[in-house]
């Protein structure tokens, strides 16, 4: 057992604290006359007395930290808060959003396999997933967030593995109905993998409907201030891996580049991100900077504030948007009359994220002196943080999709992804109401 997983054994014997104190002190406690802020370890390599010590490590027999790649103490004081805002067993850090779906879906397919995925997901998965991961052999079957029983059942072959999708999709900000997707994932015996980005766990928390695994871009709502690219994977710890171990013989069986260890057997419900950590983060790489993972923390620390106001901002800004009569359509979850508000008020209660889809009449040209005309809203290929920024996603973050991938994801020419910070909701407004009249000149 390695010392993260130590770390996380101790954090689940703690009385369950409320979200907002968690955000702030979760996964780290200062000894006495310690640091009070998570600790920057900024070393690739850690000293060790005896040979024999280090050759434990390296076998996964002792706790420990030898090299950065794999691990390190910064990273996983913060993947610890992560976890326990999502309420899972263990978590890690990657270098990006993109690379923790990689490595999530990665960890349980190899090639032969198939998965199944939401159609309507950020542009980069999508691609990720119909594009790279066929490449290496694993085939992908992509299905609508309202698909029927009937539907979804028909994805699932023999040699599927699991199913995806994304709380909030991104750009279209649909509801994924996580409870009955979590049932059929279950019944044919594989896990459900949800990316909870744009809730984050302070507005939903996966587990709770029946998710197995979570996965973030912490360089979102997380960071919240645009300076820190990250990802992360939280497990459940609830899947019987070994219930199906003919399905995922990389957890279940002998890993020969650890001596023929099994992860189920000697790491029980913390095998899956011992193996994603022990392996992948190993052969492929993909680690955070600690001097990154420092600002994720810091950014963590007011999660819970920031997200109240980035969603009651962008309800304001959605009724503003309705009145407009140059406004096509819109869609935010929270509106009383969105078509997947009782979605909404089912799964996340409290508040859905900043982010509103919307468009305007007058096709792309209309849409395109509008952002260009916009002052205090940016033109940015980022979302979800302190600063709004709109988006047309048609032309920058889904470019790469054909037309019936655009369609098949929701992705309609006109929709524009609007982005709300932390600015007054008035002015942005203002701005919005700036641009629109510039734009009919």
């Amino acid at each position: 057992m390695n010392y993260f997983s130590r770390n996380i054994h101790t954090l689940m014997n703690k009385v369950r604290q409320s979200i907002d104190t968690q955000c702030v002190q979760a996964g780290y406690q200062p000894q006495n006359g310690g640091p009070r802020q998570i600790p920057v370890i900024q070393s690739t390599t850690f000293k060790y007395d005896t040979s024999e010590h280090m050759g434990r490590l390296f076998d996964l027999e002792e706790s420990g930290y030898f090299y950065t790649r794999l691990q390190n103490p910064t990273n996983d004081m913060v993947a610890a808060r992560i976890c326990a805002l999502e309420g899972g067993v263990a978590a890690m850090l990657t270098s990006s959003g993109q690379a923790a779906n990689f490595f999530a879906c990665f960890n349980i397919c190899e090639a032969g396999d198939h998965m199944i995925s939401m159609s309507s997901i950020y542009g980069g998965t999508y691609n990720l997933f119909g594009c790279t991961f066929r490449k290496m052999g694993i085939d992908v079957t992509f299905i609508d967030y309202d698909a029927s029983d009937e539907e979804i059942e028909a994805a699932f072959k023999p040699n599927t593995k699991l199913l995806f999708g994304e709380t909030l999709s991104n750009p279209g900000v649909r509801v994924l109905d996580l409870e009955r997707f979590a049932r059929i994932a279950h019944s044919h015996g594989v896990p459900f993998i949800v990316d909870n980005t744009f809730p984050t766990p302070v507005h939903c928390r996966p587990f709770e409907w029946g998710a197995d695994i979570v996965t973030h871009s912490t360089t979102k709502y997380m960071d919240g201030h645009g300076t820190t690219v990250g990802g992360a994977i939280v497990d459940s710890g609830n899947f019987d891996w070994e219930k199906h171990a003919d399905k995922f013989p990389g957890l279940c069986t002998p890993d020969s580049s650890y001596h023929g260890l099994i992860y189920t057997r000697k790491f029980g419900r913390l095998a899956y991100i011992t193996k994603a950590t022990s392996q992948l983060m190993r052969d492929l790489g993909a680690i955070q900077s600690p001097q990154n993972a420092f600002y994720l923390g810091l950014g963590l620390q007011s999660l819970h504030v920031r997200m109240k106001r980035h969603s009651e901002s962008a309800l304001k800004v959605a009724g503003f948007l309705k009145t407009l009569p140059d406004v096509e359509w819109i869609h935010f979850p929270e509106l009383e009359d969105d078509p997947e508000h009782s979605r909404q008020l089912k799964y996340l209660p409290e508040g859905s994220c900043g982010v509103i889809a919307f468009a305007l009449k007058g096709g792309k040209e209309f849409g395109a002196r509008f952002i260009d005309n916009l002052k205090l809203i940016s033109i940015e290929t980022h979302v979800a943080d302190c600063h709004t920024c709109v988006l047309h996603p048609a032309s920058h973050t889904h470019r790469q999709l054909t037309d019936r991938q655009l369609e098949e994801a929701g992705i309609s020419p006109g929709l524009m992804r609007l982005s709300i910070g932390l600015e007054d909701p008035d002015d942005i407004i203002k701005d919005i109401e700036s641009a629109i009249t510039e734009a009919h000149r």
